[in-house]
């Protein structure tokens, strides 16, 4: 059987880069903070996590979503030789909305006829993926999963199937650039945003925040991994993926149970050789509810972790991220949850609030997206 592990990780979110990211989640250190747009005033949320766009020369073709991927995948492969038939996997929901929202304001806005040329090529989700393999000369599988809030975890977990089936390395993770004025507009047509905090599985919780970043992990086939003398981040066990079939936006606690089960199954674990849930922990009333309780279900009483809490909602980006909290806890720390102010009797959970130094186990990381689309990872230390 082969075996496929985590040997190189690169992002751009909310709380800095790779060794930022970790700093952060360990001290608890929430990114959220006042919001500064166009039309600022015509918005009722006003808050956010930002991030840094880096300054990289992509010429004419990049959105702020697709320079972050970039970004990411360079520091994810510093110093490595990829092998030939390296491919990459990228999620995002909304691909290039800044791009889009630009498009919109200016020709209906300010009246104007024409938009920018590459006005296609940058708002396209696909560009993410088609950047990162122009950049670093990629010519295996390359594409874009949009999956809602699922879509990062959903390219990491097909990444890791075609490790698995052959391919000797694969990059995979998701970008996201939602914070824009139509961005934000958009979000609070749904009424789950939060003008205050995220405070996921907490009394008082009343939305999400959104966020925005990359992250990009290289996925090795473990024998290769070690014959060149890689550090290994983590080992993805298992892999699991489902469709609820029913409401849009309302999450079933008996799907997200049985995603959980069957990731656990293709892991070869029980569910006591988990050690830690690294939680969609959205900060919303139904998502943390059904949540809590499929867990409650499956693991009984078990930490758990809602990184969201700290950098916000990157959308399709936010498996991605919260993947850093899941190899900060391989090295044994748990990270923290920010937010809270205190347990909530419909969503009971034992949630880390501050950062517990443990043995490093098995991890289960969980993404359950509008449409009833769900994912499930379960990763070990290697």
């Amino acid at each position: 059987m082969r075996r496929v592990v985590l040997t190189g990780a690169g992002t751009v979110n909310p709380l800095g880069d790779v060794a930022g990211s970790w700093a952060a989640m360990e001290a608890g250190r929430v990114a959220i903070g006042p919001l500064d747009l166009p039309d600022l005033e015509r918005l009722s949320i006003r808050i956010g996590a930002r991030a840094a766009v880096p300054d990289l020369d992509l010429g004419p073709w990049a959105d702020p979503f697709a320079t972050m991927a970039v970004a990411s995948a360079r520091a994810a492969v510093a110093g490595v030789d990829l092998p030939p038939g390296t491919g990459v996997i990228l999620g995002s929901a909304g691909g290039g909305l800044q791009t889009v929202d630009d498009a919109y304001r200016a020709v209906y806005a300010a009246g104007r006829d024409r938009v920018h040329p590459f006005t296609v090529p940058r708002l396209m989700a696909s560009a993410a993926p088609s950047l990162v393999a122009r950049d670093l000369g990629l010519v295996g599988p390359a594409f874009t999963v949009s999956s809602a809030c699922a879509s990062a975890t959903h390219a990491i977990g097909l990444a890791f199937q075609m490790v698995k089936a052959g391919l000797p390395a694969m990059l995979a993770g998701g970008a996201e650039a939602m914070i824009c004025f139509g961005g934000i507009k958009a979000w609070e047509g749904l009424r789950v945003l939060s003008p205050r905090a995220c405070r996921p599985f907490s009394l008082g919780r009343d939305g999400m925040v959104m966020g925005e970043g990359a992250a990009v992990f290289l996925l090795e086939e473990r024998s290769r991994a070690l014959a060149h003398g890689a550090t290994i981040l983590g080992e993805i066990k298992g892999f699991a993926m489902s469709a609820e079939g029913g409401d849009m936006v309302a999450p079933s606690v008996g799907a997200a149970e049985a995603v959980m089960r069957a990731a656990l199954a293709d892991a070869g674990l029980a569910p006591g050789d988990i050690g830690h849930i690294n939680a969609h922990g959205t900060g919303t009333q139904a998502n943390d509810r059904c949540e809590a309780e499929a867990i409650g279900r499956v693991f009984g009483a078990i930490p758990v972790t809602a990184t969201k809490s700290l950098h916000g909602h990157l959308i399709g980006a936010s498996g991605a991220v919260e993947m850093l909290g899941v190899l900060i806890r391989m090295a044994g720390t748990i990270p923290a949850t920010g937010g809270f102010l205190g347990p909530d009797p419909a969503a009971p959970v034992d949630l880390v609030t501050t950062a517990r130094k443990v043995s490093p186990r098995a991890v289960v990381k969980t993404s359950f997206a509008f449409g009833g689309l769900n994912a499930v990872l379960v990763l070990s230390p290697s």
